[in-house]
């Protein structure tokens, strides 16, 4: 048997944090299995379905890597065969017209509540041949035959066994009386259809799956394997707001996280190997199993995700890491034509970047001219003392033929040991002076990537700052 799982969002709002790790988990396990992944829209809420949700998702899931190997399907381009299975189950008895109006229903389920017993709809239109009188014209809904003796056994890999009766369970509604298909039969047709062997979701859906599983059982499908992942909660414990982890997915990209960093930070809410924390994908892959997922509900923890993206700022792939903060600094309005190459920045600031974001504003001087220089800095920094090393400096490295790191450091140091001054009073007027701020990465690989004409300029120019503020004084 092939495995195959499938992710399949409803495009009526953002992909967020819970829908990713879903949709992680059910990528992972076809991955583990040599199986297949495939990737819905389930896309049947007309109303509240947006094209723009759509592109989130899509995008969302392209930044996370978690690529699929069919699909996108959309719901709404599959109409005619659902249609068809509707009247498949009328004519094979699974299945009868309903004309009870809405009205009806909730009057009936209140006289239920009343006396205390379970308000559901009491099945008065499934023995009818015809419709009633009065009601010849009325367009019915469709409903399931749910089988009134017997039970559901779900054998989830999360929860364990779970035995619901028939008794208990609705006639439940597969087609609305405009005869468009409801989400609980449109879900079966599509997961028997692209033969899923496991469904993976959120445990908000396990109301849904004894219902489902009749239907299948109705249309002689095999049932799938089920695990319903326990929700996220926020660090109170409560449900999860648009400023905790709620809100588009595409955010964290934004402030700065990188997909594996992500990645890795998911795949610990709700599921473990032993005491480890950090995991590349080819580790998840040879590691995930469902019935290794926690039981209860996992909370966010953002100082771990920080933490997990310094990890791998520092440890991941230069030309990778580059690759994802040319979108920051595109994002910013930061034209990287013109200066070093975004692999050196990376490895210039990796030690001291916690986000792609925080990178990003670093480095902006590497790339372009600042307008002041830092206020506090300068104030510390820009002093009378500071005037002769400077333009030691400034006439050395004019001369010097190759503009390179080490030389450069040489040079400093030089100038420093001729002046008997500490290192930080030579080299920290010179950071402010190229770079406009009073920290960067070591002296040398700074002044190697803005580059000669830029420090060249930018010293000449810090000295006559100096020597206006001292003659004002």
């Amino acid at each position: 048997m092939t495995v195959k799982t499938r992710f399949a969002p409803s495009p009526t709002g953002y992909l967020h944090i819970g829908g990713a790790r879903t949709a992680l988990f059910s990528w992972l396990y076809a991955k583990r299995h040599q199986g297949k992944f495939v990737l819905r829209i389930e896309d049947t809420d007309r109303e509240r379905s947006t094209q723009e949700a759509v592109d989130v998702i899509l995008e969302g899931m392209q930044w996370l890597g978690l690529d699929h190997d069919e699909g996108p399907f959309y719901q709404t381009e599959r109409m005619e065969r659902y249609k068809e299975v509707i009247q498949q189950l009328l004519d094979d008895g699974y299945a009868y017209p309903c004309y009870c109006s809405k009205e009806e229903v909730d009057a009936m389920r209140e006289a239920q509540m009343a006396k205390k017993q379970k308000a559901r709809y009491d099945r008065r239109c499934r023995l009818l041949k015809k419709p009633p009188l009065g009601k010849e014209n009325i367009e019915p809904v469709i409903r399931f035959k749910t089988n009134v003796d017997g039970e559901v056994v779900i054998n989830d890999h999360v929860k364990g066994n779970i035995v619901i009766r028939n008794e208990e369970l609705d006639d439940l509604i597969i087609a609305r009386s405009d005869g468009t298909p409801t989400y609980n039969l449109v879900v079966v047709i599509d997961d028997l259809d692209m033969g899923m062997t496991h469904i993976i979701r959120g445990d908000d859906h396990l109301n849904n799956t004894p219902r489902q599983i009749n239907i299948l059982k109705a249309m002689g499908a095999t049932i799938p394997e089920y695990a319903h992942l326990p929700m996220i909660l926020d660090e109170q414990g409560a449900k999860l707001s648009k400023r905790h982890g709620a809100a588009n997915l595409l955010n964290y990209r934004e402030e700065g996280y990188l997909p594996e960093a992500l990645l890795n930070y998911l795949v610990r809410l709700g599921w473990s190997h032993g005491d480890q924390e950090i995991f590349s994908i080819d580790e998840m892959i040879e590691l995930f199993e469902l019935d290794d997922i926690n039981k209860s509900a996992s909370c966010i923890n953002p100082e771990k995700l920080l933490w997990l993206n310094q990890h791998y700022i520092k440890e991941g792939d230069t030309e990778h890491i580059a690759g994802h903060l040319a979108w920051h600094m595109e994002n910013l309005g930061i034209n990287t034509d013109n200066g070093p190459l975004l692999s050196e920045v990376v490895k210039a600031l990796s030690e001291r970047a916690k986000t792609l974001v925080e990178m990003a504003q670093s480095s902006r001087y590497f790339f372009e001219d600042f307008a002041d220089f830092d206020e506090k800095a300068a104030k510390k920094n820009f002093k009378a003392f500071a005037l002769e090393p400077l333009k030691m400096m400034l006439e050395r490295f004019t001369a010097i033929s190759e503009w390179d790191g080490e030389a450069l450091h040489q040079i400093v140091l030089h100038v420093t040991e001729e002046l008997d001054l500490k290192l930080g009073k030579v080299a920290q007027p010179l950071r402010v002076a190229v770079t406009g701020a009073g920290m960067s990465p070591s002296i040398d690989i700074t002044l190697e990537l803005i580059g000669r004409e830029r420090c060249l300029q930018r010293m000449n120019r810090a000295i006559a700052f100096i020597e206006e503020k001292t003659a004002n004084q």
